[in-house]
């Protein structure tokens, strides 16, 4: 895993420019730690960072290759798990390699097959080729989005990088915000191709943007396909855990240590048995807790029961060797850990403690691991939120997570934001037009009925907007600290079988993950196969509302531009609360309050609001 930068300009000789590339390519360090490379040419500078994984001596970037009638240069970051099959196919068609590494099978593939090339990999990338044959750049995102990758268009050509503060850190790039990124930044939409920074775009997942004298243009290899699913169930499962099998094997190809993270839920629980599978005891597993979890758990309608016992049955069951991080409240109200988060998020949208946890969690599996393999997404591709299975929701005209956890969209902003931002952003008639945008997108399969349609839709928009949320928020957060993680269930054979599966089929047992439970139910412990749907842990510990409460009363003594957008009277409100009796929606305000303080302070960005 790396990070990748660039910069072409028709108007400029870039070779002249060296350290404005290096001051872009050097903000994402994190993303690539173990080395550093550079390309320049008249009209294209290529920046690279590199988080060695497989080919530790080869694979340096950016790589080239001279061709009769010019070079062609790669910047690359991501893996394609499915290289050798490629690579030997290319030797057949008479190519020569001197790496083991999928860069130069991706880079020999562009030469072979063009921008195609991208229909033939399977895996998590974004990359950049320059081809000097025709002045031209390429630029191309996997199919899920799981690798990120941002532009900004400049008068004579374009800004690129893995992380929009590779870009800001270029002088042609604008540094601010107006309204329609705030929109975007707490509306929870996160629609597809947009930033929260002005001038900067997001590549479409399974997107593609070519760069020349005749300006930017965009379009798309692969959306989200409807198909008539004509598997009966058993076959359905049956291609689920094949599909499975051969997803895990292929993502545990790797040169350095690897590991899985594992919850004690479903989905992680799944991923770490087909591992150890596959490797036996050589597998690692790692889970986080908190001090005094045991003695302050409660559960409520989304945690039912706490992850570790869950997490260590299945470590026992299958054999991993298994170790707990345990944090305490004081770590991850470190105000340094958040203005890490914040850096590596490049918003002031975070998840508070949860995302703290797992900066924390990350940093110290990256003194044991460099790859973890992780269960992400999987609730999005087989339906596991609970709210799939409310009739309420079902029928609710919006985005399904919202009819869940937002009771009014004015409430995401008004706890961030003062009285006058919140009435300006009108994130209802925003939400809405965002939300039929999402459904028009979707394409009814012959024959179905209204209710699987609808069904359809839901999965859909999970798929190319919720989960896109949690694939960015893993990618920032894991990079900071140097971890590849990689997503099994992001797998585009196994999305699209799924997702074209039948809603009855994905519930025939009357649960969640119908299909997934099934297809693994012989290699789990029956605690994990009979457990209910619950989320990431956040800690309940009064230690950390107090130090929020700490906190919050010293911003209230300073003159912080954030109350120039945010309520000062409000915040001075909470603060007189008690933190033992505190509950967790007046938490999650303060950790925006001071998520929003730390962001303007990392990135001091112009704000365009009236």
């Amino acid at each position: 895993m790396c990070g990748i930068s660039g910069w072409v300009s028709f108007d400029r000789d870039l070779t002249q420019h060296r350290a404005d590339l290096d001051a872009m390519t050097l903000t994402m360090a994190c993303r690539g730690p173990d080395a550093e490379g550079a390309w320049l040419d008249r009209h294209a500078a290529l920046g690279h960072r590199r988080l060695s994984i497989i080919d530790l001596e080869g694979g340096t970037q950016p790589m080239s290759v001279r061709t009769d009638d010019g070079e062609v240069t790669l910047t690359y970051s991501g893996e394609v798990y499915n290289f050798t099959e490629l690579r030997g196919e290319l030797v057949r068609r008479g190519h020569r390699f001197r790496t083991r590494s999928d860069t130069e099978v991706v880079l020999h593939g562009y030469l072979e097959w063009g921008e195609a090339v991208a229909e033939r990999l399977n895996g998590m990338y974004a990359f950049a080729i320059w081809d000097a044959r025709v002045e031209r750049l390429v630029l191309i995102r996997d199919r899920m989005g799981v690798k990120p990758l941002y532009f900004y268009a400049t008068e004579d050509g374009v800004l690129f990088g893995s992380e929009p503060k590779a870009i800001l850190a270029h002088p042609l790039a604008e540094r601010a915000v107006d309204l329609a990124g705030l929109r975007e930044l707490v509306s929870f939409t996160h629609t597809p191709g947009a930033s929260v920074w002005c001038g900067m775009r997001e590549l479409l997942p399974g997107g593609v943007a070519t760069v020349d004298r005749g300006g930017l243009r965009e379009h798309r290899y692969w959306t989200l396909p409807t198909r008539v699913h004509t598997d009966d169930r058993q076959t359905t499962v049956d291609t689920v855990r094949t599909l499975l099998e051969d997803i895990v094997d292929r993502q545990l190809v790797s040169d350095v240590p690897r590991c899985t993270l594992l919850s004690g839920g479903l989905d992680s629980s799944a991923i770490t048995a087909l591992a150890a599978a596959r490797l036996g005891k050589e597998v690692r597993s790692f889970a986080v807790d908190f001090v005094g979890r045991e003695e302050d758990f409660v559960p409520d309608e989304l945690r039912a029961t706490a992850d570790g016992p869950y997490a260590l049955d299945v470590a026992a069951h299958v054999g991993t060797q298994h170790r707990t991080v345990v944090l305490d409240h004081a770590a991850m109200a470190d105000p340094e850990i958040r203005r890490r988060v914040i850096t590596a998020r490049d918003s002031p949208f975070s998840f508070g403690n949860i995302d703290a946890s797992l900066y924390l969690l990350f940093r110290a599996i990256r003194e044991h691991s460099t790859v973890a393999l992780s269960g992400e997404s999987a609730d999005e591709v087989f339906g596991g939120y609970r709210w799939f299975h409310q009739p309420e929701v079902q029928a609710a005209d919006t985005f399904p997570w919202m009819a869940v956890f937002v009771s009014g969209a004015k409430a995401q902003a008004s706890d961030r934001f003062n009285r006058d931002i919140t009435a300006a952003l009108d994130l209802p008639a925003y939400i809405r037009e965002r939300y039929a945008e999402g459904v028009a997108e979707v394409e009814r399969a012959d024959g179905e009925s209204d209710h699987e349609l609808r069904m359809r839709v839901m999965c859909h928009l999970h798929l190319t907007r919720f989960v896109r949320m949690l694939l960015e928020r893993k990618d920032r957060i894991s990079m900071a600290v140097g971890l590849e993680v990689r997503v099994p269930f992001c797998d585009h054979r196994l999305v699209e079988y799924v997702y074209n599966t039948p809603w009855s089929m994905k519930t025939f047992d009357g649960r969640e993950k119908s299909l997934l439970r099934a297809a693994t139910a012989d290699l789990l412990p029956r605690s994990v196969l009979e457990r209910t749907k619950s989320p990431y842990p956040a800690t309940l510990s009064p230690q950390y509302a107090a130090s929020l409460l700490e906190q919050s009363r010293e911003l209230l003594a300073t003159d912080d531009p954030v109350f120039e957008l945010v309520d000062r009277g409000r915040l001075e409100r909470i603060t007189r609360q008690d933190p033992g009796t505190m509950s967790l929606d007046v938490r999650n305000g303060m950790d925006r309050v001071l998520d929003l303080s730390t962001w303007l302070d990392v990135y001091r960005p112009e704000l365009r609001l009236h």
